[in-house]
């Protein structure tokens, strides 16, 4: 049997877990930057001993770490996350302008082939792509120039681009979700997008079929079929089997439909795992 390895970050270090194939067993490595939060921790498909972390604070700020040996020694990369050109502004909760701000990186995803591309997805929403192991991010800023940007507006967590999900078997083409613009495909490696969001329902916005201003909170695709995905929404769990172009509602008899994780099974493309939470106000699992 494989072994197996689970990556945790959490608000108060990074955690690797280790196993056989029986998973009867684990060994925990950790806490690695102890006492740091950790947005995301992510392994190369590419190099299994290759793996990136987003380490932030309010004291040191936003810092990319990498490590080459699985994790067990890491190094600061860097941390120069720059808007590209003119920032323009976006909307705030009471529709007021608002200037783009880099907070902190919520989601990388390694390039499937090559361990030194690595996408990165920031507060303010935007996508940013190192191509030499995270010593310099450029933005791809197509997304956040979009004509829809303006009206992008924060979800309760910040406006975050917090979902990369790249096809493995289209090069170039890159989902993503932004909480509260919604989800979004470009088809030529970020230089132009579009808006995927047909089907979606959102009550409590001023347009609830409108192309933009869902908040999504998690995409999910099984590289086997990379046309279907799946998605977590404010009050929905959804699929599309068009790479997005049209979604439709697969809640079934969840006890609640309202959640944030989302994961495909490793093997079994209709195999979709996510945790349903009681409610948009009551951040835990039914019956605690």
């Amino acid at each position: 049997m494989s072994s197996v390895r689970v990556l945790v970050g959490t608000r108060k270090g990074a955690f690797i877990l280790t196993s056989d194939g029986r998973r009867e067993r684990w060994d925990v490595s950790g806490p690695h930057f102890g006492g740091w939060e950790i947005y995301h921790l992510k392994g190369s498909p590419a190099d299994p001993q290759r793996l990136y972390a987003s380490q932030t604070s309010g004291w040191f700020g936003q810092v990319i770490q990498r490590s080459s040996d699985g994790g067990k020694s890491w190094e600061t990369v860097g941390n120069k996350f720059a808007y590209d050109g003119p920032t323009g502004t976006h909307q705030w909760y009471d529709g007021t302008p608002h200037p783009w701000e880099f907070a902190r990186v919520w989601h990388l995803e390694p390039s499937p082939t090559d361990p030194d591309t690595v996408y990165a997805g920031v507060e303010d929403a935007a996508l940013f792509r190192t191509t030499d192991g995270g010593q310099s991010w450029t933005e791809l800023a197509g997304l956040r120039t979009h004509t829809s940007a303006p009206s992008w507006q924060p979800g309760a967590g910040g406006m975050c681009l917090h979902t990369i999900v790249l096809d493995p078997r289209q090069p170039g083409r890159i989902f993503v979700a932004i909480s509260a613009a919604g989800a979004f495909r470009s088809d030529d490696d970020g230089r132009t997008w579009r808006p995927i969001n047909r089907g979606l329902h959102s009550e409590g916005i001023p347009d609830a079929t409108a192309e933009v201003g869902h908040c999504v909170h998690r995409i999910a695709m099984h590289p086997s079929r990379p046309s279907t995905l799946y998605m977590q929404k404010h009050w929905d769990v959804l699929r599309s089997d068009d790479a997005g172009d049209n979604w439709r509602e697969v809640s079934g008899n969840l006890p609640t439909d309202f959640g944030f994780a989302m994961g495909v099974h490793a093997h079994e493309p209709e195999t979709v795992y996510v945790v349903p939470i009681k409610s948009d106000s009551e951040h835990f699992p039914l019956d605690g």
